[in-house]
């Protein structure tokens, strides 16, 4: 048996693939830190490509990188994004404000779903757990460690409510925003107002 030596790092790439409503083809991928030559060897040609590494750092290249491709309707387009942590990227497209909202590490950001020009980005200082959405709401739900944050379509916060225990995952139940954190409390939040349900 042959035993990898700790010295020596891989860059594997991972992948996903998601289907969007408005016929929007998603592919994401990702890698550790160090590994872009890995990703940007499999980049595929074709429509735009905007790099948000900078976003995240001054030398996004070192960072974990991550990077999405979108053929739609009315073309293709790829966006990069960089993050001081490994992180699986996810995206939730928000029809209503016509953008895929990504997150990935520290970060959101908001891409107009059409062309992938970056509308908004917005830096959490922790890392991101959960990004949620309903057609009921004039918003996102961003879910980081230590702060639930509800943006509208401009980026700008309508709500935000801070916790003391870090959480671990979020999701929306019977019109509720429930929220595990890591003591194994829950917390149940109005999605619309962020005030704690039954206070």
């Amino acid at each position: 048996m042959t035993v990898p030596d700790p010295g020596v790092r891989t860059h594997e790439v991972q992948r996903s693939s998601i289907q969007y409503p408005g016929g929007l083809a998603a592919r994401y991928r990702w890698v550790g830190s160090g590994g872009v030559d890995a990703l940007t060897a499999l980049s595929e040609t074709g429509g735009t490509l905007t790099d948000h590494g900078p976003l995240a750092g001054r030398e996004p290249d070192r960072l974990c990188r991550a990077e999405l491709r979108v053929e739609g309707p009315l073309g293709t387009w790829t966006a990069r994004f960089a993050s001081v942590i490994f992180d699986e990227p996810r995206g939730l497209l928000w029809d209503t404000a016509g953008v895929l909202v990504v997150r990935y590490g520290f970060r959101v950001y908001a891409l107009d779903a059409r062309t992938g020009e970056l509308r908004w980005s917005r830096d959490s200082g922790t890392p991101l757990v959960a990004l949620l959405g309903s057609p009921r709401l004039g918003h996102v739900l961003v879910q980081s460690e230590v702060e639930t944050l509800a943006l509208d379509p401009s980026g700008e916060v309508v709500w935000r409510v801070a916790h003391t225990d870090v959480v671990t995952d979020a999701e929306l139940v019977g019109g509720q925003l429930v929220v595990s954190a890591w003591g194994g409390s829950h917390l149940a939040i109005d999605p619309t107002t962020g005030r704690e349900v039954g206070h």
